[in-house]
């Protein structure tokens, strides 16, 4: 199908989303950004069939090959090929039902609607053991490092959307509406504080107006760790 066969000839390609997205526009006079072809390779957005030929030229094959039913399997880099193991027997003990793909957008700000970028960058395996969960579920990725160690610059954060959490949750919320955060919070009868893991950052503290400023958006259920 178009998404991974996509996905499949732009890495096998040794291609950056944004050198593919460059190459594209120079070639082709176009406006492809990393957002829209991130929306290409997780099936969110379909391409009209000039950008389908286009991309099928930069790769050097047919847009038939492009957009067929056949699957190609995902490209690894030789460097990172493993040997042969047996196969895993995870599906015997976690029902394929219960996995679900989620997506992985680039910020917090992305993630929950702060301004116009909502970029996917990925698409993360989950278990999610109540299907209404699903919708709500969403992962992502992390920069900075005022929550280390617990959460590195690079690690991924599994984040369910809700409005509010209890005193003592890392949550993820918005300052004055657009700036994203990811603390630990606290509450008293007319302040909120936000505590960072990392002793070099000093607690932000919001007292009676102040806290209005704040708006939490999501609870941290887990870490991804980056290799």
């Amino acid at each position: 199908m178009f998404t991974k066969n996509l996905r499949y000839f732009r890495k096998s390609n040794n291609y950056s989303m944004d050198k593919l997205c460059k190459i594209y526009n120079e070639r082709y006079n176009g406006r492809m950004n990393k957002s829209t072809l991130s929306r290409y390779e997780n099936g969110i957005q379909e391409p009209m069939f000039t950008v389908v030929k286009n991309l099928a030229e930069i790769f050097g094959i047919s847009a038939d090959e492009l957009m067929d039913d056949k699957t190609y399997e995902p490209y690894v880099p030789v460097n990172e090929r493993v040997p042969y193991s047996e196969p895993s027997n995870i599906a015997a003990v976690i029902p394929n039902s219960k996995i679900y793909q989620i997506p992985v957008f680039e910020s917090v700000s992305a993630g929950f609607g702060a301004y116009a970028s909502d970029c996917v960058i990925d698409m993360l395996p989950m278990v999610i053991e109540n299907t209404y969960d699903v919708p709500d579920t969403i992962a992502i990725k992390v920069t900075g490092d005022s929550m280390y160690p617990k959460i590195e610059d690079g690690d991924i954060i599994v984040v369910r959307k809700q409005e509010s959490v209890d005193s003592g949750d890392v949550a993820v919320l918005l300052l004055d509406g657009d700036e994203g955060l990811v603390k630990k919070v606290t509450y008293g009868e007319t302040w909120i504080e936000l505590h960072s893991f990392n002793p070099e950052y000093k607690t932000r503290r919001f007292d009676d107006e102040e806290v209005l400023r704040l708006r939490v958006v999501g609870k941290v259920l887990k870490v991804v760790k980056s290799l």
